[in-house]
């Protein structure tokens, strides 16, 4: 399948005119926009903009709301709840992170829960943020269900992605983000996108036999096991029963589902301010120091060194900062044409 190189920045322009095209506010299309190219540079396209078609298809449905008038609740001393109106998730995730953030600075600790949001794409855009204001992050989501728990046949959780983002002083900050599936159902449909067959523990067909064809999926599988199978259980609860919202089987599909009709997704940020458990320098030189011993670590055969969590994906944002981002023809061809 053809694919096609376009500059970052060219990639940005033509999102954010998809958006407005849609009726998007200009400032609102910047920051979605950002989310995902975010994902693009990082080499994470499952989560970039190849999902704009699906969101200007919600946005011209009214499935999602292009002007949400978007509330901040105050609940407690450290907790607030933001209420999306069924707007674009990526801006609704960046407000409540926002929400968190202050919280943290002024508090020591923010917890923010997101209601009436929508798919929000990468989380580590959002934690992030928060190791950008030397605080930590962290995100987590559920997803519609796709994923076969432990012992069972069928799929029941989503994907349930987590994130965290750790600031350092001389190093840029540590970020990880995952699926507690093998990998995020993008990632598969990134692959079928590009006509590239999957490995072999990723994903389950109709019968629940393993499968290398991404057009053959019908189930992902739990990274781990048990191991994974718990934390997507953990995800499902904070991000939303937490919040009175849908879990598990009972969130509504992202593809294949009525466009016109809201998700009503919920997500939950926190931010934590180390200055409020030790001295900010200190923890931020020892977050150095952490690094660099890792760096410094006896590699196996067949690594040149040990990288830290999301060390891959910077390394890859430089590389593609120069040299552009691949895409799908289609995906290409939906942005440009």
């Amino acid at each position: 399948m053809n694919e096609f190189i376009v500059s970052h920045n060219e990639l940005k322009e033509r999102c954010i005119r998809k958006f407005m095209d849609a009726g998007v506010p200009e400032k609102d299309a910047n920051i979605a926009t950002d989310v995902l190219v975010h994902a693009n540079l990082r080499g994470v396209d499952s989560h970039g903009t190849m999902r704009m078609e699906h969101y200007i298809k919600k946005l011209t449905a009214g499935g999602i709301h292009a002007t949400p008038t978007i509330q901040v609740r105050e609940t407690g001393p450290v907790t607030s709840v933001v209420d999306g109106d069924d707007g674009l998730g990526h801006i609704v995730a960046y407000r409540a992170m926002e929400e968190a953030i202050d919280l943290a600075k002024t508090k020591g600790v923010g917890m923010v829960g997101a209601v009436n949001s929508s798919h929000c794409g990468a989380l580590s855009y959002f934690v992030e943020m928060a190791a950008e204001n030397r605080l930590i992050g962290m995100v987590m989501c559920n997803t519609d269900s796709g994923v076969v728990p432990f012992g069972g046949r069928s799929s029941f959780f989503g994907t349930n992605p987590i994130a965290y983002g750790f600031p350092a002083k001389r190093n840029p900050p540590v970020i990880l983000d995952m699926a507690t599936s093998t990998v995020a159902f993008g990632k598969v449909m990134d692959y079928s996108q590009r006509g590239k067959q999957i490995p072999a523990e990723w994903a389950v067909d109709a019968e629940g036999r393993s499968t290398t064809d991404p057009d053959k999926v019908r189930y992902m599988n739990h990274f781990g096991g048990a191991k994974g199978f718990g934390m997507a259980f953990v995800v499902d609860v904070f991000s939303s029963i937490l919040m009175g919202a849908a879990f598990g089987p009972h969130v509504k599909g992202m593809y294949g589902a009525d466009y016109a009709q809201p998700r009503k997704l919920a997500q939950f940020f926190c931010a934590v301010n180390p200055s409020y458990f030790t001295e900010t320098d200190r923890f931020l030189e020892q977050m150095d120091q952490l690094i660099d011993e890792l760096h410094t670590a006896e590699p196996a055969e067949g690594f040149s060194r040990v990288l830290v969590p999301g060390e891959p994906e910077m390394m890859q944002k430089e590389k593609r900062l120069v040299e552009g981002i691949p895409l799908p023809e289609a995906v290409y061809r939906f942005l440009f044409d």
